[in-house]
């Protein structure tokens, strides 16, 4: 299995059915040194899209009930389980990863703790399921990735606002579903 990527790299590299064990293995880690309930604890992002390429990094949400009260017996808890808190900077989110050694250079996993059934952990489980249950969108997205990949565009930044208008697009279905 190929997983974990260095800073600002973007690769895509087949899907890999062991991603999916892998992010069981990390959800029970998560769950030892936390006690989080393993329903609060998904895989997202494309590891969790049934047979597209990918970015060999397992993507996990996390639902809390209040992201602004975060303990730091949490963090140490976090930090345990093999999870670092980033210094990314998002509203109503907290980003940790977990690194293949101590050189801290190659990322493996992202989780995104966020406010549980909140709009974010709502949305990434939408995209999610949406794009498994539609193979052509799921395609679509796929094409998108690879295309970034053939384009002079580079960097984890570009990337993720080259696919960013596609994502809204899809979290939209969801929204318009709840009105």
């Amino acid at each position: 299995m190929i997983l974990g990527l260095k800073k600002n790299e973007v690769k895509i590299v087949p899907y890999d059915s062991e991603w999916k064990n892998e992010f069981m293995r990390a959800r029970s880690e998560i769950i030892k040194h936390t006690n989080i309930h393993f329903d609060r604890i998904q895989h997202i992002g494309s590891t969790s899209i049934e047979g597209i390429q990918a970015k060999p990094i397992i993507d996990i949400v996390m639902g809390v009930d209040d992201i602004d009260n975060i303990s730091d017996s949490f963090l140490k808890a976090m930090k345990k389980a093999g999870f670092y808190r980033l210094r990314v900077e998002r509203p109503a989110e907290i980003v940790f990863a977990k690194f293949t050694d101590d050189t801290f250079e190659i990322k493996t996993h992202f989780v995104h703790l966020v406010n549980y059934e909140g709009e974010k952990w709502c949305d990434l489980l939408f995209f999610r399921d949406y794009l498994n249950e539609n193979e052509s969108i799921k395609r679509q997205y796929e094409k998108l990735k690879l295309n970034f990949l053939n384009s002079n565009l580079q960097g984890i930044d570009e990337y993720t606002s080259y696919k960013e208008q596609f994502v809204q697009s899809i979290c939209s279905i969801n929204e318009r579903k709840i009105e």
